[in-house]
């Protein structure tokens, strides 16, 4: 029944992950707000820009970013893809089920006295926007709709409209919802129009940077093992969920299996240098994997990097302020 798994589901975020993520700051990002709190040493590729601190850079030689408090209420918008490639599962979880388990992470651990949380679903049909809204019984109502939603079942010409929503159109439509700064959450396998070329950006790309210039970007990204490698069981079937095209492999031959287990760990690379390139904060979590102490070390990981000690001379910092931002 969809309301116990929810009521599991809950239970395992609000004890496991608090009890873990004990404190203030128990969030999935430290937050970013617009209260100066002090500056660090720029860290080149993970810091933008337009944060340098430019007083304390000429005065210790050594480039500063600002830090800044949270703000007192954020506003979480999701956009969760709900296309057939995140129907798949060969673990105790599939992809579906694993995007359903990060909603409920990202918005129970987000929520907080006057913080809103939006989502843009993208499925098949089209485009289902949740209007941002607070309170517990919003956040169950968007996990009941995620877990309720029919199966795609396959790739059928027939029902498949001409141009279905991609990743790009759902990054496009959270630009134009989220127009107060906070968190964006992107939860997907970002497989989508993905070029060959790894030299070649993918083209959502674009869409999810212009979104990291204004609010906090958290990508979260969810794979399947049999994504990344073929299992020795002989003559299978691999199926474009997407397109519906077929391919029989002999997965006997070690070199097709080591072929494939290259190509598929130079993907995961290319999405990752993407989501990097973008200014957003890489998240993965895999269906044969505890996910929730997955979480734990990217949050303990997200903590060391913002509560860094200064460099000598540097200012004296106090940590970011959890106040119901993305700390």
């Amino acid at each position: 029944m969809p309301d116990g798994r929810l009521r599991r589901l809950e239970l395992t975020v609000t004890r496991r992950l608090d009890g873990l993520l004990h404190g203030q700051y128990r969030g999935l990002l430290p937050g970013v707000g617009s209260e100066v709190a002090g500056s660090r040493e720029y860290r080149p590729g993970e810091d933008e820009v337009r944060r340098m601190d430019w007083a304390v850079t000429a005065r210790t030689a050594v480039p500063h970013v600002r830090q800044v408090d949270a703000d007192r209420e954020l506003t979480t918008w999701l956009l969760v893809d709900a296309s057939p490639s995140m129907e798949y599962g060969t673990a105790e979880l599939d992809k579906r089920e694993l995007t359903v388990a990060a909603v409920a992470a990202v918005g129970f651990l987000t929520a907080g006295s006057g913080n809103r949380i939006g989502a843009q679903l993208l499925g098949p049909a089209g485009l289902r926007r949740f209007p941002a809204r607070s309170g517990r019984t919003h956040l169950l109502g968007l996990l009941r709709t995620l877990l309720t939603a029919p199966r795609v079942g396959g790739y059928d010409p027939d029902t498949a409209p001409l141009a279905p929503p991609d990743l790009t159109d759902g990054l496009a439509a959270v630009g134009r919802v989220a127009t107060r700064r906070g968190l964006v959450v992107v939860v997907s396998d970002f497989l989508d129009g993905l070029p060959e070329d790894p030299a070649d950006p993918p083209p959502w790309e674009p869409p999810l940077r212009r979104l990291a210039v204004r609010h906090q970007v958290l990508a979260v990204e969810v794979t399947d093992p049999r994504e990344l490698e073929l299992p020795d069981v002989g003559l299978i079937t691999l199926v474009d969920p997407e397109t519906g095209r077929r391919r029989e492999v002999w997965t006997g031959d070690a070199g097709l299996r080591g072929r494939y287990a290259m190509a598929a760990a130079a993907q995961r690379d290319q999405v990752s240098q993407a989501l990097r390139r973008c200014g957003a904060t890489h998240l993965p979590l895999r269906t044969d994997r505890d996910w929730c102490a997955d979480i734990v070390r990217h949050v303990h990981a997200q903590r060391r990097l913002a509560l860094a000690p200064a460099a000598s001379g540097g200012p004296a910092r106090r940590p970011v302020a959890p106040r119901g931002g993305a700390a």
